[in-house]
């Protein structure tokens, strides 16, 4: 059962990644933020998303 979970909560946790990185490069382009400022913005946002991906998976698997 966990993991059936754990599957489908990585491939869940790809796409979220993944969308999150488009849409954060969109706003880097409209907002026209120069490009030795990418790499930063990336990383914190990452950042954050993981961590609420991994206490979300966290709850789910002690709930």
């Amino acid at each position: 059962m966990i993991s059936i979970v754990l599957m489908v909560f990585i491939l869940f946790a790809f796409f979220i990644l993944f969308y999150i990185n488009k849409l954060t490069d969109s706003l880097c382009i409209q907002k026209e933020i120069p490009e030795d400022k990418h790499g930063k913005i990336f990383r914190t946002i990452n950042i954050l998303v993981t961590i609420l991906l991994v206490s979300s998976f966290i709850e789910i698997l002690y709930a």
